[in-house]
Formats: C-alpha cells, sequence, structure tokens
C-alpha cells in the first residue's frame, strides 16, 4: 500500500523499494492510471524507441538533433547511471528534484485510486517512472518526447502511447530472455510489438531475420516500413575527437526521388555508434514533412550529442563501456580495436547474474588483456568478483585480480594498466559506480539494494 511522502528523498526510497522485474499480460492496469491522471499522454508527440542495445544512444542523437534544432524536447531513458533523475531530461537537464517529487505525487495518488476503486495491484518500478515522465513532459509542454522502452516492447508500459509519430527499433540480440523468448525471432517479436497501425517504423535491418518479422509485423498494421541496412553506412575517419562517416538515405519518404548521401560527425569513437546515429538520422528524414528542421542544425546537434559511458574517455588512457549482453560486448571489442593500436590492455569487468556473463567473459578474454580486474555492483543480482576471476582464469587470463569494492577495483586498474589502456565494461550499473570514482564532477551515488 502507498504511503504518503514528503520529501524527493523519501519519493526516491519509496520507489527502489518497488520490484524492478515483473511479469505482464497486459498494459490496462497503466492505461488505467494515465485515465485517473486524465490522459496527459493525448497532447504528446511521441519518437517511441524500442531495441537490445543501441536504444539509449540513438534517443540521445534524436534529443540532440531535434534540440539543436530549437524544439523543446523531452527525453526518457533507463536506466539511470547514478541519480534517478537521469531518466527524465527536459531541453538537455535533468528535471529538478521538486518537479521529480511533484510528478511522484501525482502518479501514486492516481494509482491508489485505482487500486482503491477497481482493486488492481500496485504499479511497478516502471511503471511509475514512465507516468511520472508524461506528467513531466506533459505539465512542461514540449514540442516532442524521446521515449524509450523499458524492456521488451510489446507489453512495456512505454507501449500504451497509441500514436507516436514514429516506431523505432535498433538492433535486436539476446537479452532478457526470461521475459522476451528464447530466440532471436521471438524477441524482434517483443520489439516489434511497437508498431502501431498506419506509423512508419525506422529498423535496423542488420541481422535478416530480424528484418523478416519487423516487415511482418508492419504489413499486419500497414506501416510504412524503412530499413537501414548496414550497406548504406560507410567510415570515413575515425580518431581521437570522432568519427567522420558517410550514410545514404532516400531523399523523401515516398522514395520517388532517388537517393542522397550525407557526410555526418559524432564526437564517439565507436562504429556501433556509428550505427547508432545513422538510424536516428534516418528518422528525422522520413519524419521531415512532420518534423522541419534545417539540416545543417541536425548535423551541429550530432556532432555535439554527449551520452556517458558508451566507449566514453573517463581519464587518460580509461574507457568505460556500459556494454552488458553478449551482443554489446560484440561491439565494445569491435571499437576497442581503434583504441589500443598494440598497447597493453587491463580489463576491468562486473556483470548480473541475469546476463550471460560466461559467454561475456569468453568473448572479452578474446581481446588478449594483460590482466583483468573483476568487482561486483552495489546491486543483489550481482556476481561475485571470485566467481567472475574465475571465469577468465579459465579463458587463460595470465594476471586475475577479484576485488570486492568497484572503488577499489577501480584504483587498482589504473595503476596496474601503467602505460597501456584501461577499459571498464560489463554492467551500466558498474559504469555508474566508476563515474563518481573517476571522480566527474557533481556526481551523487544512489547505491541501489534489490
Amino acid at each position: 500500500m502507498y504511503r504518503k511522502v514528503a520529501s524527493y528523498e523519501d519519493a526516491v526510497s519509496y520507489i527502489n523499494d518497488v520490484p524492478k522485474f515483473t511479469s505482464k499480460t497486459s498494459l490496462a492496469h497503466t492505461e488505467k492510471i494515465l485515465a485517473a491522471m486524465g490522459h496527459p499522454e493525448k497532447n504528446l508527440r511521441v519518437l517511441h524507441v524500442a531495441g537490445t542495445n543501441g536504444k539509449g544512444s540513438v534517443c540521445a542523437d534524436l534529443d540532440a538533433m531535434l534540440r539543436a534544432a530549437g524544439y523543446h524536447v523531452g527525453l526518457f531513458t533507463s536506466p539511470h547511471l547514478v541519480r534517478i533523475n537521469e531518466r527524465f531530461r527536459i531541453d538537455g537537464r535533468e528535471v529538478s528534484d521538486k518537479a521529480f517529487l511533484e510528478a511522484f505525487q501525482t502518479v501514486m495518488q492516481a494509482s491508489q485510486q485505482v487500486m482503491h476503486e477497481e482493486g488492481e495491484a500496485h504499479p511497478t518500478y516502471f511503471e511509475i517512472l514512465f507516468l511520472m515522465g508524461i506528467r513531466l513532459f506533459s505539465r512542461a509542454a514540449v514540442d516532442f518526447v524521446i521515449l524509450e522502452v523499458g524492456m521488451g516492447g510489446r507489453l512495456d508500459a512505454t507501449n500504451v502511447i497509441r500514436r507516436p509519430l514514429i516506431s523505432v527499433i535498433t538492433s535486436v540480440s539476446l537479452d532478457h530472455m526470461q521475459y522476451l523468448g528464447g530466440t532471436i525471432p521471438e524477441i524482434a517479436g517483443e520489439k516489434a510489438g511497437i508498431i502501431k497501425p498506419g506509423v512508419p517504423v525506422v529498423y535496423d535491418a542488420g541481422r535478416p531475420e530480424v528484418s523478416l518479422v519487423i516487415e511482418e509485423k508492419a504489413r499486419q498494421e500497414g506501416s510504412p516500413a524503412y530499413p537501414l541496412s548496414p550497406d548504406r553506412i560507410r567510415i570515413l575517419e575515425m580518431t581521437e575527437d570522432g568519427t567522420v562517416f558517410s550514410l545514404r538515405t532516400e531523399r523523401t519518404a515516398d522514395f520517388r526521388k532517388g537517393e542522397a548521401e550525407s557526410v555526418l560527425r559524432i564526437p564517439q569513437i565507436a562504429p556501433y555508434q556509428v550505427r547508432n546515429a545513422a538510424l536516428a538520422w534516418y528518422v528525422l528524414q522520413i519524419l521531415r514533412d512532420v518534423i522541419p528542421a534545417e539540416q545543417v542544425a541536425l548535423e551541429k546537434g550530432l556532432a555535439a550529442v554527449s551520452w556517458p559511458c558508451r566507449m566514453q574517455k573517463a581519464e587518460p588512457g580509461v574507457y568505460i563501456d556500459g556494454a552488458h549482453n553478449p551482443d554489446g560486448i560484440a561491439c565494445f571489442l569491435e571499437a576497442a580495436e581503434y583504441f589500443h593500436r598494440g598497447k597493453e590492455i587491463t580489463l576491468l569487468f562486473s556483470a548480473v547474474r541475469d546476463k550471460d556473463y560466461g559467454k561475456m567473459a569468453e568473448e572479452l578474454a578474446s581481446l588478449h588483456p594483460e590482466r583483468v580486474v573483476t568487482t561486483r555492483i552495489h546491486d543483489a543480482r550481482a556476481v561475485s568478483e571470485e566467481e567472475l576471476a574465475e571465469l577468465f582464469r579459465r579463458e587463460g587470463c595470465p594476471e586475475v585480480y577479484p576485488e570486492r569494492e568497484p572503488e577499489d577495483a577501480y584504483r587498482l586498474a589504473k595503476k596496474l594498466r601503467g602505460d597501456g589502456i584501461l577499459f571498464c565494461v560489463g554492467s551500466l550499473y558498474l559504469a555508474g559506480e566508476l563515474l563518481e570514482a573517476a571522480g566527474f564532477p557533481g556526481i551523487r551515488r544512489e547505491r541501489h539494494e534489490f
């Protein structure tokens, strides 16, 4: 039962006590709470983004470009790295603690009404946050909302948005299999559940088995489908300052005027971020009639995008990447080849138990790190540093150091790297803890014991 709270700190504590993962069979519960709130979602123009990896980066790219074009933009993403307010950004800034508390109180008052009148269950962790986002963005009267799916798509709370401007599906791979299915086509089916009748869908066409599922769902819904295949993207230059690439797209959404080639720049040094940026750019080309924007402004926005812990340079010679599943590790390894160039590699790794951390360790060992430091994050799902260390020993890594606390592990890994390079990977939760350990200004950690 909901207990009334009067402070931001109490609201955060309350949310963190709510279970994170639950099985759902419909979206009726979320819809009832929205109705009790007065349906604030009906006035929002939404770009809805699903996928396994890259959806947060695509959302950040879309947000940066739209803001550079002069629009008032709300951004909803997950998870947060350090503070829960990160999940709600308006015009690039986290919402205030005061606004957070007001949104929480509004959502919980509506939830309490639904629970009392209809005997419904308490809203889940993600439902509360999503509903708070809708309240925050509606109250701020933003021009557009960039809305990231939490998990899956078909039964995700965000899928109560019945008429988004566009549906976007990033790369799809094996993850959250206990909830979404054991094969890539099954998971793709869950992601494709965000496709709405007549609403265009833009998607990463890197996997044929995924494309088939999305194309069939789009056909059933009468939705125009726009695949972005890897052969349309070409990396032209990659330096420590960023990446320049070219992208071939149709000049208009009706495909009648041939192709255009855009030369674009992003500040990241990772091929997977090129693919994410290309998908975001393509989305706004498809929506040019709905969201008019100067192409130069969009280019400037993309070139200035900031999305932490995705091959982020934390300190000289130290990079943090939030890769947290086997496909994410594969993308990290692809990017790492551009970084180390013969330098010795030190690896800092942590993982949670509901990921395929054995496969992740196997893939990371193929990078042949000279040394590995393992640790555990502050989460009940964390795998112990000793168990992770044993995995790397079995893979033949010559030096493996288990260290209980992430901050201690980070200090040890920096000391061991010498003149080499340190990669910190395995979990976005680890990435958030390391941001504080790296001394980023203004960082305040919230520890979550689920």
